[in-house]
């Protein structure tokens, strides 16, 4: 039996799921959560065999939800679902060690057939969230990204490099490159450039 902490913050297809992955395998879903948050409480508090989690969700997302997992339950297994897997959100989620990708949109048979796969040890990316994967033309580096990441959401560059404990000078670095490889003028500029071709 593999025991499950479902996290969607799409109330039917996380009922829908609740209730129909007992139904396709040796499946028992201990906890449901509608936002990250709960998800890392559910988790922490159930310690599920593995961690089923939308990617993306209100306030604290699939990635901050799981980033907070792993430093509390390192070894926790983790089976994301997206829609939407954008190149560098799906190189994060496998720095953070998620252990599988599912399209939201596939049939409970095989989210479950991928649950029992990651209980059992082993690893799952579903083809068309693979392919995104491998298509990489974002010339920014990871603190690149880190920092524009961050300015999307309007914090100064003295929150930036209090959040990313950074200088304020090397935030201003960053930034200065990211703008110089976008073309752009401004670091929110930069921003929405690196959103809009899928580099966040």
């Amino acid at each position: 039996m593999t025991t499950v902490v479902l996290a969607d913050d799409e109330a039917l297809l996380r009922k829908a799921l609740a209730a129909l992955l007992p139904m396709e395998g040796e499946i028992t879903v201990l906890a449901e959560a509608a936002d990250g948050a709960a998800a890392v409480e559910a988790t922490l508090r159930h310690r599920p065999d593995v961690l089923v989690v939308d990617l993306e969700m209100p306030g604290v997302d699939g990635l901050g939800a799981v980033s907070a997992i792993r430093r509390a339950l390192p070894e926790q297994v983790i089976l994301m679902l997206t829609r939407h897997a954008r190149p560098g959100v799906l190189r994060r989620a496998l720095k953070l060690g998620v252990q599988g990708f599912v399209s939201k949109s596939a049939e409970p048979a095989h989210i479950a057939s991928v649950v029992t796969t990651l209980h059992q040890g082993g690893r799952w990316i579903d083809p068309e969230v693979s392919v995104l994967a491998v298509v990489d033309d974002c010339p920014l580096t990871d603190r690149e990204l880190d920092v524009l990441r961050v300015t999307r959401d309007g914090y100064s560059v003295a929150d930036i490099a209090a959040r990313l404990h950074l200088a304020e000078g090397t935030v201003r670095n960053y930034l200065s490159r990211a703008m110089q490889k976008t073309g752009t003028r401004t670091r929110h500029e930069a921003a929405r450039y690196a959103r809009e071709h899928d580099w966040l």
